[in-house]
Parts: C-alpha cells; sequence; structure tokens
C-alpha cells in the first residue's frame, strides 16, 4: 500500500527552468493539473505527499501552501537520510524524479519494493531505473499522470 509520495521538484513538478534576476530566483512554472492530482486525488486517499529537494525556494513554499503539502524539505543533500527519518517502510513509498541526483534514492526505494515514476523528458538513467514513465514532460502533467497511474495500480 503507497502511503507516501515523494517528489523532486525542478524538472519534475516545474519544467527544470529557472528564471533568475539580479535578486535571484523570480519565477518558476507549476502545472495546474499537477497541483490539482496532489490536492484533490492524493490527499483525500490519505497518501501524503513529500517535498525532498536539493534546491530552496520560496516560490516553491508557496506553491506548496496552495496545494496542501505539508511535508516539504529544501536545500537537501542527502535525499536518503532525509527519507528514512520520514518512513523506514520503503515498500509504501512511490517516488517521482527526472535526474541523476535522484537515482540513488529511487534505487534503494525499488529495491525495498516501493515504486518509482518519471516525466517523459528525465534523463536516460532515470527512466531504466522507473517502474512508470510519462508521456508527460516535467511540469507539464507528468505527475499528475503518474498519480492516476498509482491510483489505478496500487489503491
Amino acid at each position: 500500500m503507497i502511503k507516501y509520495l515523494v517528489m523532486d521538484v525542478d524538472g519534475t513538478l516545474t519544467d527544470g527552468k529557472i528564471y533568475m534576476g539580479n535578486d535571484g530566483e523570480m519565477m518558476k512554472a507549476f502545472s495546474i493539473k499537477d497541483g490539482c492530482g496532489i490536492c484533490d486525488i492524493l490527499i483525500p486517499l490519505g497518501i501524503i505527499p513529500v517535498i525532498i529537494t536539493g534546491r530552496e525556494s520560496n516560490i516553491l513554499l508557496n506553491r506548496c501552501r496552495e496545494i496542501g503539502i505539508t511535508e516539504i524539505y529544501q536545500g537537501v543533500s542527502n535525499k536518503i537520510d532525509k527519507l528514512l527519518l520520514i518512513t523506514d517502510d520503503l515498500a509504501s513509498v512511490a517516488y517521482v524524479g527526472d535526474d541523476i541526483n535522484d537515482l540513488s534514492i529511487m534505487k534503494l526505494i525499488k529495491r525495498s519494493g516501493g515504486i518509482i515514476g518519471c516525466p517523459a523528458d528525465a534523463a536516460k538513467a532515470v527512466k531504466e531505473c522507473a517502474d512508470f514513465i510519462s508521456v508527460m514532460n516535467g511540469g507539464d502533467g507528468a505527475v499528475r499522470e503518474y498519480i492516476e497511474w498509482i491510483v489505478n495500480n496500487y489503491i
């Protein structure tokens, strides 16, 4: 039974582009479809959405507040250590990420019986690890598609 959906942000919930000005990060684009999937499908089913990301962003905090994500961990260099503080039952974890910095946590979750998803434009090595590859790119509804696949296959 899936209890957690753990998500990377840049390239997964966003298109991976970071718009920066003189004062730092200015904008990120998030898909309404992903937000609806998290807020209106995932959370009502009792699946806890969790963000674990290496970057720090007030923009992300605002988006999470908007769609009901309360488990937000930013500036994390070791995603495995952070996840193991949240749960030691990795078979109950679905993870979605897009790049090589996600591989170590993805492989551990998969070996432990959890499931792995990625956007269509994920790195080749990530796609090779994934149980589900969205037809959508990161930031274009890939997370929503993964959520629907989880619901149809694991709930």
